[in-house]
């Protein structure tokens, strides 16, 4: 057997003339000269190293070898066209795939908000989508894991291209009696003595919190650290602390605890598309960029 590979068009022909059992009739129904089919199963056998048909006259059969051949050209070649048909359907900029990554907490509202107007216009587009902390979905961004993250705050990275696609305003949560659950709005400052809690480094939202206390001279003291907005949301019903968290954030949840908005200059969650600056998209992924980029500013 010769180490050569096989030409998938002459793979094709052996098994139009596997059908037929006749080469002048194949080649003519492949538009081909009739050399060059005899030619291409010359080459065939010689790669396998045994003859592939028993010829009797002007007709031809395929022999115990050929047969076996046969039964797993078919098998190729319908992966072939499989494989074909899944790259079309992904270049299609109407119905590819397109893998998003996303602070989990923009799960709950922006993301399914987005993705419904986007399938108005292009509703055989498929979405595969990771929650994460902001430092994970920016991390599979660079490492091309994903085509696109949304993600807050803005990454000080020139390799990504981020741009601004909602926004939310924070407000200090507090459990109902607290001091401070009646005020119309206070300095952040102000509830420098108090026990916060708050989501982990990683994640964008204690990111924004951090650099917040620090613009109002004072390092927070974090008694809880968690992974997850509800959990925060419990834990200041409960009495463990208070928290700077989105108001976007509605429901049972809520209950118990009170909203009280920040009066300190850039107390809001600015959420935005992430994208490799030099990667060359996919049309299918490059068609929803151009929508995130020229869709307005969303706000809860």
């Amino acid at each position: 057997m010769h180490n050569d590979g096989v030409d998938l068009r002459e793979l094709e022909w052996f098994v139009a003339l596997a059908e037929s059992e006749h080469v002048t009739e194949t080649s003519e129904d492949l538009s081909i000269a009739q050399p060059t089919l005899s030619r291409a199963i010359g080459r065939l056998e010689k790669h396998f190293g045994v003859q592939l048909f028993e010829r009797s006259g002007n007709r031809i059969r395929l022999n115990r070898y050929g047969e076996v051949l046969r039964a797993h050209a078919l098998r190729s070649l319908g992966e072939i066209t499989t494989a074909e048909q899944r790259i079309a359907s992904m270049i299609d900029p109407s119905k590819g795939i397109i893998s998003l990554a996303f602070v989990t907490s923009y799960g709950s509202w922006l993301v399914p908000q987005l993705i419904e107007e986007y399938r108005r216009n292009a509703p055989e587009a498929r979405f595969i989508l990771e929650g994460a902390a902001a430092g994970h979905a920016l991390e599979m961004l660079r490492n091309q894991a994903v085509d696109v993250a949304i993600i807050s705050p803005e990454p000080r990275d020139e390799a990504v291209e981020w741009h601004p696609i909602a926004q939310e305003p924070l407000r200090l949560v507090v459990p109902e009696g607290h001091w401070l659950a009646e005020r119309n709005a206070v300095d952040l400052a102000e509830a420098a003595s108090e026990s916060f809690l708050a989501l982990r480094p990683e994640f964008g939202l204690r990111q924004i919190s951090d650099t917040l206390c620090t613009a109002s001279g004072f390092s927070p003291s974090i008694t809880v650290e968690a992974t997850e907005i509800p959990t925060l949301w419990g834990l200041v019903r409960s009495g463990m602390g208070i928290s700077i968290l989105p108001a976007s954030t509605r429901g049972p949840l809520s209950r118990g605890t009170k909203q009280v908005p920040l009066t300190d200059e850039g107390a809001v969650r600015v959420a935005g598309s992430a994208v490799l600056a030099n990667r060359r998209q996919p049309p299918p992924v490059a068609l929803f960029i151009d929508f995130l980029r020229t869709h307005p500013l969303v706000r809860p």
